[in-house]
């Protein structure tokens, strides 16, 4: 035992000798490889090959521009007009918007509640069909009992809730399960007291209602494609930025054709057309 332990210190006499008169030998015995320095070439940035594109993905026509190419400008006046559009198209709604919430709070609202209380558009669109709402409780007791004057928005929702869920929609048994089923979804859907409306003796009011919902859908729907056409003039020119520069470093050169029209008979609608012609 006493000559393995005098054979374990020398070993570990000799180690210690090693690392310490030997380091640099030991260590080429297990490399240590550090991280390579992230190195930016300057020159990349200033590379026309990505600087037009970016460029003109921000602004439409800027990187053309900066190459000299006339066309740039066509881009920034079809911008200047898209943004128009947009504007105008989304104020328009608005506007509309605006005009027939104000009949609807002033007019058909007025005779039940005198707060304004806004809520979803599936409501002003049920107001545009219906002449009133009706009302939702004819029973001034306890019990619930809708209205059967299916004119009404009320009285329609509870003849679909009784198609929907009774054997006998004319002669219901009311202590039944499926006549609570017909209560819930009635109570579900139906419109309430704070929100009944009537257009009695508004007709003129209601038909102007109808105008101002369909005008201003017709322009936020306007504004959403006038939207589109931005985003795709944005793309367009740095497409056409890229590609020319790609072009003209083997001698190359494109040409791209754009044109806009508004469409007949719509309101306010616009189409566009695009052509790329190819010069080798």
């Amino acid at each position: 035992m006493t000559g393995r332990a005098i054979l374990v210190l020398l070993f570990v006499i000799l180690i210690a000798a090693e690392m310490a008169g030997q380091g640099p030998r030991l260590a080429g015995y297990m490399p240590i490889r550090m991280p390579e320095p992230f190195v930016v070439d300057s020159s990349t940035l200033s590379s026309p090959g990505w600087v037009r594109p970016i460029s003109s993905a921000i602004i439409p026509g800027s990187g053309q521009l900066m190459a000299g190419q006339d066309r740039g400008v066509i881009y920034l006046a079809v911008e200047a007009f898209l943004l128009i559009q947009f504007f105008s198209s989304n104020g328009e709604g608005t506007r509309q918007r605006n005009q027939y919430k104000d009949l609807a709070f002033t007019v058909a609202r007025a005779p039940f509640v005198p707060a304004r209380r806004d809520t979803t558009f599936e409501y002003f669109e049920q107001m545009e069909r219906f002449i009133e709402s009706g009302p939702f409780d004819t029973d001034p007791g306890s019990s619930l009992v809708p209205p059967t004057d299916e004119l009404t928005y009320n009285g329609s929702i509870w003849r679909l809730a009784r198609e929907t869920f009774l054997v006998d929609p004319v002669d219901p048994d009311t202590s039944s399960i499926e006549y609570q089923s017909a209560i819930a979804f009635y109570r579900d859907r139906a419109i309430g007291p704070n929100f009944q409306w009537s257009w009695r003796d508004a007709g003129l009011e209601q038909d102007l209602y109808r105008q101002s919902i369909k005008r201003s859908d017709d322009a936020f729907r306007n504004s959403t494609q006038y939207l589109g056409l931005l985003l795709a003039n944005h793309l367009l020119s740095a497409v056409d930025a890229f590609v020319s520069y790609r072009l003209g470093e083997n001698g190359s050169m494109a040409q791209l054709q754009s044109s806009l029209r508004r469409i007949p008979g719509s309101s306010g609608a616009v189409e566009a057309t695009v052509g790329v012609r190819l010069v080798f």
